[in-house]
């Protein structure tokens, strides 16, 4: 099946490419001018962006809109996760302004939150959502991944591993990722034809 994905973000598209194996994913074309991301949830942002991108392609779409939540900020950055340190702030300068609120808070739990929205050819609209619970370290470890990855400890990896989501290997780290949830579910749906 192919699917445009309403996505610049180059290593959204690769880890959506991973987990989707089987699906052809075509990025955005360059001129498609996305709207702005104006919604209060994960959710309504990634339905926007798809519905943008099936109207510019004219076949089925996918995007996604993910972020992280801190309990100890009430949910912040949220849906501001991309631009939470300004509109053009880079991966680093996010995660390290988050690292610089939670130093003062006992509690360090965050959740990584994903949702993927899916509109079909003929219009059809379907969203999922993943989540994944985890701890934020004040110093980031690991290559692999991007975002909030170097300082995201997963709950899901037990106890005793303390690897941050940028130390996984890449099919530990979709097995138990937001973003490999949602893509489960929504593999899931489409495969089913359609029915949640």
């Amino acid at each position: 099946m192919r699917l445009v994905v309403a996505t610049r973000n180059e290593h959204k598209l690769r880890e959506l490419g991973e987990i989707l194996s089987g699906f052809d994913l075509v990025p955005l074309p360059p001129e498609v001018e996305l709207p702005p991301e104006e919604g209060e949830t994960f959710a309504a942002n990634a339905m926007i962006k798809a519905r943008a991108a099936r109207a510019a392609g004219g076949g089925a779409a996918l995007a996604d809109d993910s972020g992280i939540s801190a309990r100890a900020l009430d949910g912040r950055p949220g849906v501001r996760s991309a631009r939470y340190a300004g509109e053009h702030a880079t991966d680093e300068q996010n995660l390290a302004l988050l690292i610089d609120e939670l130093r003062d808070h006992e509690d360090r739990a965050v959740a990584y939150i994903c949702a993927l929205a899916y509109v079909d050819a003929d219009g059809a609209e379907i969203v999922v959502e993943g989540r994944c619970e985890g701890e934020l370290i004040s110093e980031p470890r690991g290559d692999g991944g991007f975002g909030y990855d170097p300082a995201f400890v997963p709950s899901d990896t037990g106890p005793g591993d303390r690897r941050t989501m940028a130390e996984l290997d890449p099919a530990e780290k979709h097995a138990i990722s937001h973003r490999g949830r949602a893509a489960a579910a929504l593999r899931r749906v489409l495969e089913a034809g359609g029915e949640r």
